[in-house]
């Protein structure tokens, strides 16, 4: 008897806060005007997407005191944005990183149980975490924070938040047959938390939203990160993409959840993914080579550089070899905004690495920029993309994941026109949606079940 093919999940993210951006492209629109995520959501639904996904920049990047130039400005509030969506939408799930840094659990929960009602259970909390004083300027609370503790309040942000959730969740709370309104009782929506992040209690004045909670997201790769994933998480963003890669990481994800109590089909493994899509396979991979292009500026690769240099390269010309001079030790304070590599490794061990692939590869600095940078998951034809994300679902190295398209909003639609049909073919994605919300789309059970 064969095994059944797995469903492939597929959600899309507006872009804006990243490095695949390419906001000068001329078929580039607004990332304010509320049309763009209409267009982007409305796209996203009619491909029957799981969800639409928004992250959430707190300040922007800046390298030696100017924005930083891949950085989209003037980037709405996500809960406004996806408040007003849904509004448009009926059935695609509706995700947003807030952080959980510089927010309270009280006011995190309030908005995200108004969402999920608003949305008839359709909301989603990408849980993700702060530590830099640049971000913590912005917030009464700046620069307090150390990086080893984030987690510690993380995890205790999003229990206080269940608590708040769950709060208006038992047997004394009932709906009026009559008018369909909840009935109040002594209890409902009572709550106390007394732990070392938080001392509140009082009383939660959302009742219990259609999904109970909303769907819970995260992202971080560390370890800590993955280990929250699977104690708390119903699905974690990776950055894994590749085969070998992809599978290490999904194997050892899913090894986790045992010892929290749960089964490997409460987790879900979501890449980020962008594309590169042409009639054939050699038209898309000149189309991706263009994207890297306007990627990639000489600008933006010594802008890259510095992250390792720590020192202004804005001498050196870009189509030339790397800086024959050693990065300089010490905290990073060209980048701000950014996470690099220098919180983790020696640099003078990250510059010999780019000069041995530089000399090996005969690459300029650009030229070696757009090679250790890119990020097309998917270059190919219809068919070929097709047939690749189902391989990578199929073999377990992902349980499906999350476009990221170069331009919006219109970035999504040849991929939905095209590639959705085929899959559909391949009775491996949904014709139609099955349920109304994102836990229902995603196969999560219930809180309450």
């Amino acid at each position: 008897m064969s095994t059944p093919l797995k469903q492939i999940h597929l959600a899309a993210h507006f872009p804006g806060v990243n490095n695949t951006t390419v906001w000068s492209d001329p078929d580039s629109g607004s990332h304010i005007d509320f049309d763009s995520f209409v267009h982007f959501a409305e796209t996203a639904e009619r491909a029957k997407f799981d969800f639409l996904f928004l992250a959430e920049g707190l300040r922007l990047r800046e390298q030696a005191g100017k924005i930083y130039d891949l950085d989209v400005v003037g980037r709405p509030d996500t809960f406004t944005v996806l408040a007003a969506l849904a509004g448009v939408t009926t059935h695609v799930g509706l995700t947003g990183t807030i952080n959980s840094t510089f927010n309270e659990p009280y006011e995190v929960a309030r908005q995200f149980a108004s969402l999920d009602h608003l949305s008839a259970g359709r909301a989603a909390w990408n849980v993700v975490t702060s530590w830099d004083a640049f971000t913590g300027e912005n917030f009464r609370r700046g620069g307090f924070l150390p990086r080893e503790q984030r987690y510690a309040r993380a995890k205790e942000f999003l229990a206080t938040a269940h608590e708040l959730f769950d709060s208006w969740h038992g047997d004394e709370i009932a709906a009026d047959p009559d008018s369909g309104t909840f009935l109040r009782t002594a209890r409902a929506g009572a709550f106390a938390h007394h732990g070392e992040q938080f001392d509140i209690q009082g009383r939660f004045n959302v009742p219990r939203s259609p999904q109970g909670r909303p769907v819970i997201f995260q992202a971080g790769d560390s370890e800590e990160g993955r280990e929250f994933a699977a104690a708390e998480a119903d699905a974690i963003f990776s950055r894994h993409d590749t085969l070998e890669a992809g599978q290490a990481f999904y194997r050892d994800v899913k090894g986790r959840l045992a010892r929290h109590g749960r089964t490997p089909d409460q987790l879900l493994i979501l890449p980020a993914a962008t594309f590169a899509l042409a009639d054939t396979d050699a038209e898309a991979r000149e189309l991706a080579h263009g994207i890297r292009l306007k990627q990639v500026s000489g600008q933006t690769a010594l802008r890259h550089l510095e992250h390792v240099w720590n020192t202004d390269l804005s001498g050196y010309d870009p189509e030339g070899p790397l800086p024959d001079i050693d990065p300089v030790p010490g905290e990073h304070t060209l980048a701000q905004g950014r996470s690099t590599t220098r919180h983790h490794r020696d640099p003078r061990e990250i510059a010999r690495e780019l000069r041995e692939r530089a000399e090996a590869k005969n690459l300029s600095i650009r030229e070696l920029v757009i090679d250790i940078t890119a990020r097309q998951t998917f270059i190919g034809s219809a068919e070929t993309i097709a047939a690749t994300i189902n391989d990578l679902v199929q073999r377990d190295a992902a349980d499906g994941f999350i476009l990221a398209p170069h331009v919006s909003p219109g970035g999504l639609d040849t991929f939905a026109a095209q590639v959705v049909p085929l899959l559909q073919e391949r009775g491996v994605f949904r014709g139609e949606y099955e349920g109304t919300t994102l836990r229902e789309h995603l196969g999560l059970a219930h809180p309450d079940a």
